[in-house]
């Protein structure tokens, strides 16, 4: 190319000059935009080509961000994720970082649900903010503190990606009538039980299908001299949660939907009948020092992280451990399900409520609107946004757009396969209830109660008094 422009420009020289020796002017003016319309083919255009043709479904601000608009921008966020689950979502979100050069700078703590309320009354809200009790995230929105979603993600990818009772779950009621408070971007099932595989099948021990067939596997455990359960609930500001799961797994077992939801609701009290059946069952495990590692008084100060722990010594010091699927993320470095461990069902108890399936999961609402803001939320409502958790391991996507494929071991995928096959699904009940019952005194005084310092009715009674009015 550049040899043909040199040859053109020669030739129109020696055209000139042959002219001129004529009395002719030479017309150089005349002959200028034959280098002009050459010159654009010597320059190559690779930005266009990385610009999306279209807009992106999820937004504009989402391709603006890919066409690196937003670049040297930082997004800030907080929410609980520490220790091994920090690490598993910043890496997860390396690849938007890279590809769009916004930096998503993520503050976790473990005093989350008390710090969060205090920094968005306070005018220093995060631009994102991960919840993982949407009963906490209500507050907020009754307050007139969350952007409504629904204006800055498309509705209809919103539609598309989520069913129908995940978008009912992140509809809330705010001052000026009912918004899309948030999106979920990381689910889990709660209703499981893990064991130490390798050393539960040498024992000769058989999975539980029925709750009487767990508990004669708990006696047996401990009649071989060994303990049964790996149980602790310290979380810091959060200590108490994996009490009050249990209580609901309880609940879904031994009463109705319809009650469930009342419950939930604050139709029906703690102090009910109900309630009360639900926690005997609970009780008959934790009360039992001969069923607990470390026994009943061990159980609130030990983090819930490290409790399944003893399960993995030689031998192990404990072989059951109900949590959900996150908790792999807290096993030892190393362990490979289906082989150091796997996993049941939390048996049901009345075969009349069939086989329920506690549920929960982490949903992210937006606090400050800026461009690059908008992108990193229109990213978090797409699947891509957990691939990189999913294949880690320990997250469960609840986008429609994600793929089994990217499972990569057994524990997730069949809890995939357990919530696809409940006869009935509930959202963790502390996490649906106002920020003061599901993250406060249901808490509290559930940890109380087990630690002896509160008998069971006072702890019930102080959590209906609370209950906003």
């Amino acid at each position: 190319m550049k040899k043909a422009i040199w040859q053109t420009l020669a030739v129109l020289v020696v055209s000139a000059m042959l002219l001129t020796a004529c009395g002719t002017p030479a017309p150089v003016a005349t002959e200028v935009p034959v280098v002009a319309t050459e010159a654009p083919a010597m320059t190559e255009a690779p930005v266009a080509t990385e610009v999306p043709a279209e807009v992106l479904p999820q937004g504009q601000e989402l391709t603006d961000a890919y066409a690196g608009m937003y670049k040297g921008t930082v997004v800030t966020m907080a929410g609980p994720f520490t220790d091994a689950d920090a690490v598993k979502f910043e890496d997860s979100v390396k690849a938007y970082e890279t590809a769009t050069g916004i930096d998503i700078q993520y503050e976790g703590s473990k005093e989350f649900e008390a710090s969060i309320t205090i920094r968005l009354d306070g005018g220093d809200a995060p631009d994102i903010v991960d919840f993982p009790q949407p009963g906490l995230l209500n507050t907020a929105v009754k307050k007139g503190q969350a952007i409504d979603l629904n204006t800055i993600i498309n509705p209809d990818w919103l539609k598309q990606n989520y069913s129908q009772a995940w978008l009912e779950m992140g509809t809330m009621q705010g001052p000026n009538g009912p918004i899309t408070a948030g999106i979920w971007a990381r689910a889990n099932g709660k209703s499981l039980v893990f064991y130490p595989k390798a050393e539960f099948d040498a024992a000769g021990y058989a999975v539980p299908e029925t709750w009487d067939d767990m508990m004669a596997l708990t006696e047996q455990i401990a009649a071989d001299g060994d303990t049964p359960w790996c149980i602790g609930i310290e979380s810091g500001a959060a200590t108490g949660w994996a009490r009050t799961d249990w209580v609901e797994d309880a609940m879904l077992r031994t009463t109705s939907l319809e009650n469930y939801d009342m419950w939930v609701a604050g139709e029906l009290p703690f102090n009910s009948p109900e309630v009360k059946k639900a926690l005997s069952y609970v009780t008959a495990i934790w009360f039992n020092d001969a069923y607990v590692f470390g026994g009943r008084a061990s159980i609130p100060t030990t983090f819930f992280g490290d409790a399944p722990a003893p399960m993995f010594n030689a031998p192990p010091q404990c072989w059951l451990h109900r949590q959900g699927n996150f908790i792999t993320s807290f096993f030892p470095e190393g362990k490979v399900a289906g082989v150091d461990y796997d996993f049941f069902y939390l048996p049901p108890i009345d075969p009349a409520y069939g086989k329920p399936v506690l549920g929960a999961g982490d949903i992210y609402a937006m606090f400050n609107d800026r461009p690059e803001v908008r992108a990193t939320i229109q990213y978090f409502s797409t699947g891509e946004s957990v691939k990189g958790w999913i294949e880690a391991g320990g997250a469960i996507s609840p986008h429609n757009d994600s793929s089994l494929d990217w499972y990569q071991d057994t524990v997730t995928r069949g809890v995939a396969e357990i919530i696809l096959n409940a006869t009935s699904f509930r959202f963790d009940a502390s996490d649906l209830m106002p920020g003061a019952v599901g993250a406060g005194t249901f808490w509290k005084y559930m940890t109380d109660y087990v630690s002896g310092s509160v008998e069971e009715d006072a702890a019930l009674d102080q959590i209906d008094a609370s209950w906003p009015k």
